[in-house]
């Protein structure tokens, strides 16, 4: 583990938890068929290390496929290697990722699609990046900050706990983000039990460069907004955000994500990673954006054209609903009102 850890360093990327050994090792106690090849050298050495899931055919996948927001292979800098030699040695026919980080060299080519990942730079303090928010967004600072204060005032005091220790709070923000899910007419990831076990195996897990991290907003006693993610010593992925719906008119979400910002220079962290996906909140809070692609690395072979004709045609309609913003709210409109005809009636 350590190799894997210098090796990482030695790439100059962020350090971003999801690319840390703990984290492949947690999928692995969720995901039976989690594997890790070994890459060595000529002369012993070990040069990389490459974490995937197996499937039917050799079809190949990142660990944690669906829920790692940073994929990708930890390799020595220049090493010379291609993604087919590879994807033979692990016996794949292709390797398929939806979050590919940066610079990702041996399998950028095969990527289809890029995304922004939109990141909060707290590197120069908290008051700096408040600073910058006030100058870019002032209405929109002003505003969020009154509504804590109201939401003092009307529910409790407010206070902020960066890293919770209670698991019945985490049962809590699992529950608030099913219910947002089946609300928006999303799939439910903690509907899959691998899930829901992988996110309370990495929330007692306690390690340099991928720790469970549960911070929460509470307005009296009582927690009105919650996010569960990974931290390293200088990244916080942002994962798992929700909050009550019944304190919505205060925004808890968004002054949950300033306090979190705020606490995490305390704590040396210099970028919170909220993400791909496009939201209102990631907009008003971002100061930049990294990218990641989305794509297979595909080998010659039966059992890889098996996988990629049959995700292709989804990833294209996808993508096409995508480019065209008034097309793409139809849908979010149709996905709501699914989503709400399927919730189940209260007596």
């Amino acid at each position: 583990m350590e190799t894997w850890r210098e090796l990482r360093a030695r790439s100059g990327a962020p350090a971003h938890p999801f690319m840390e050994p703990e984290f492949t090792l947690a999928v692995g106690r969720v995901r039976p068929h989690a594997r890790v090849a070994v890459i060595s050298e000529g002369t012993g050495g070990t040069a990389g290390f490459f974490p995937f899931e197996r499937g039917r055919l050799g079809h190949g996948r990142a660990v944690g496929f669906g829920v790692s927001d940073v994929q990708g292979a930890v390799l020595r800098p220049g090493l010379p290697l291609e993604a087919k030699e590879l994807l033979r040695a692990c016996g794949l026919s292709a390797w398929e990722f939806d979050n590919l980080e940066e610079r990702q060299g041996l399998f950028e080519p095969d990527a289809v699609r890029a995304y922004a990942s939109y990141v909060i730079d707290v590197g120069d303090g908290y008051e700096s990046y408040e600073k910058a928010l006030r100058a870019r967004s002032p209405k929109f600072l002003r505003t969020t900050l009154a509504k804590e204060r109201k939401l003092g005032r009307e529910a409790g005091e407010v206070r902020f706990v960066l890293d919770e220790r209670d698991p019945a709070v985490l049962r809590t923000l699992t529950e608030w983000k099913s219910a947002q899910y089946r609300r928006t007419g999303r799939r439910d990831r903690f509907a899959k039990r691998w899930i829901r076990d992988l996110v309370e195996f990495l929330f007692h897990t306690r390690a340099p460069g991928c720790s469970g991290l549960l911070s929460v907003l509470y307005a009296g006693d009582r927690p009105v907004a919650a996010h569960f993610g990974l931290r390293s010593r200088s990244v916080l992925s942002c994962w798992f955000p929700a909050y009550d719906p019944g304190f919505a008119r205060f925004s808890p979400g968004l002054v949950l994500h300033l306090r979190m910002a705020r606490a995490a220079t305390d704590e040396g962290i210099g970028m919170l990673d909220m993400g791909r996906g496009a939201a209102e909140y990631k907009e008003a809070l971002k100061t930049g954006e990294l990218t990641v692609h989305e794509g297979a690395s595909v080998r010659p072979g039966v059992g890889a054209a098996v996988q990629w004709l049959g995700r292709e045609p989804s990833r294209r309609a996808h993508g096409f609903v995508r480019d065209r913003p008034r097309l793409a709210g139809l849908a979010q409109h149709g996905l709501e009102r699914a989503g709400r005809l399927r919730e189940p009636k209260r007596p």
